[in-house]
């Protein structure tokens, strides 16, 4: 059985084996086993270097992607005519065409130009088309800006999941994973804050306030990734040899990859060739991970894009919209950390898939339905805990299931693709012609959520059977190629 990462164990050897580590100078954890008050203050230390320039930036690109919405209601909708047939369902879809077809390439390149210098730098560049989008008078110009964008944005979060996998054990990296998306999920619900103080620019310099949305929004895109040269830190395999000034010693990178080796055996990265790109690609399990975080990312991306609209709906000025639509943001990243760590504790997935798909359907339902516009207001708060809480549940899930390095590579790519199908569907099945309730994209929302039920329930009932067999020792072959693996429920 997988450790958990809390109990003690020996890391001598591991150190022994690091090219200039030699065990005389290590802390008292080789020579007496794991210090672990030393390991957890080192974790701590991890966390603290890793996550929130990730957040920070991934924040960014959420706010970027899905900004176009409170551009429209203040005044972008009219001025490029975005309400004339689909033009608005275009500008929100034609992002996700090039960020679904270069995740994967994107993954191959971090690992070999290194992770600072290729998520700062796809950074700098989708600000920079950030602030080109506040000058376009046309609305086909703001079509290719929004491929652009989308081009540059789809190595960063792949790239960002992959990353923080590869740092941590198996039962500690939900709450890691849901720290960096759900600070950057809050982050971005309170950009609609910044986009009401933003509209108060309206005529300075001669421009529209929409314009200076895109434009400052942009900007502070591009300090973002000024920092990430600097704090984002490598894969434990590569921290050592790229990294002129260290935040972990030689003896520390040793230790956290002795806890991987311990957890799941791929501290060390296996070389990413076609042949096993092929042979991953090859695993129905991945092509099912990627389902399931389709079905949630369609909701997550649904309540940003259509929220404004659906508040319009119920007689709220534009000013008041962009106030409104941050809390509900706030509750749900409450409930969805909430979720994370007693997911963590529990060491189970799919009861939480579940439960997080449960609260979209009844969210999403209220909203499509009650007369009454409070009620109404109140499936937001629900419907949009459950889809934020299912993003992080969904990729552990995965991350937890599966092993090696180029396993990992491929897997969060294809993940992560299907998450913009996800959202290229939410992009479609709101129309123009549902406003002001939009029941049809409500209710295609939900079916998505019918569908990932459907998904975990066999994913579920496949891993029994598996974990079973490996109890009595009946399978043909190991589980990931290792007799030690179990599959996370």
């Amino acid at each position: 059985m997988a450790s958990n990462g809390k109990e003690a164990y020996d890391v001598k050897g591991e150190l022994e084996e690091s090219e200039n580590i030699t065990p005389k100078t290590t802390n008292n954890y080789v020579e007496s086993g794991i210090d672990l008050e030393y390991e957890k203050k080192l974790m701590r230390k991890i966390d603290w270097r890793l996550l929130p320039i990730l957040g920070v930036l991934y924040s960014a690109a959420l706010i970027d992607r899905s900004n176009v919405s409170s551009a429209g209601v203040a005044g972008m909708k009219n001025d490029l005519k975005l309400f004339i047939g689909e033009r608005n369902s275009i500008v929100l879809l034609i992002f996700f065409v090039p960020y679904f077809i270069f995740e994967l390439p994107s993954n191959i390149l971090l690992r070999k130009v290194g992770a600072a210098k290729w998520l700062g730098t796809i950074a700098l560049l989708w600000g920079a088309v950030m602030i080109s989008m506040g000058f376009v008078n046309d609305w086909r110009v703001l079509v290719f800006c929004r491929a652009v964008l989308g081009f540059f944005e789809s190595g960063f979060f792949p790239g960002c999941v992959y990353l923080i996998s590869s740092w941590y054990v198996r039962y500690e990296v939900q709450k890691r994973m849901a720290g960096f998306y759900l600070v950057s999920v809050l982050v971005g619900g309170f950009s609609s804050i910044l986009a009401y103080y933003i509209m108060k620019m309206e005529g300075v310099q001669g421009l529209r306030s929409w314009r200076w949305i895109f434009i400052i929004e942009g900007a502070l895109t591009c300090g973002g990734a000024l920092l990430a040269y600097f704090l984002i830190t490598d894969f434990p395999d590569k921290l050592l040899e790229r990294s002129r000034k260290q935040f972990l010693t030689a003896d520390d990178v040793a230790l956290v990859k002795a806890r991987i080796d311990r957890d799941r055996d791929d501290s060390q990265a296996d070389d990413l060739t076609m042949q096993k790109v092929l042979k991953h690609l090859s695993d129905w399990k991945l092509w099912v991970y990627a389902m399931m975080y389709m079905c949630s990312t369609a909701p997550s991306y649904a309540f940003p894009y259509f929220m404004p609209y659906l508040l319009q709906s119920m007689g709220y000025d534009a000013k008041t919209i962009q106030l409104l639509s941050a809390p509900p943001y706030v509750s749900a990243v409450t409930i969805a950390f909430g979720f994370a760590w007693a997911s963590d504790r529990t060491r189970l997935r799919g009861p939480f898939i579940v439960a997080g798909s449960v609260l979209i359907v009844i969210g999403l339902s209220m909203t499509a339905y009650h007369p009454n516009n409070s009620i109404r207001y109140l499936g937001i708060f629900i419907g949009l805990a459950g889809a934020q809480a299912n993003v992080p549940t969904i990729l552990t899930y995965q991350a937890n299931n599966i092993r090696t390095n180029s396993k990992r590579s491929v897997g969060s790519a294809l993940q992560i693709g299907f998450g913009a199908i996800g959202g290229i569907y939410a992009s479609t099945v709101f129309r123009e012609k549902d406003f002001p309730k939009y029941v049809n994209g409500l209710w295609a929302t939900i079916a998505t959520q019918f569908l990932l039920l459907i998904l975990v329930g066999v994913m579920s009932l496949y891993f029994k059977k598996k974990n079973r067999q490996h109890a009595e020792g009946k399978l043909s072959e190991p589980l990931e190629g290792h007799e030690n693996f179990t599959y996370a429920l």
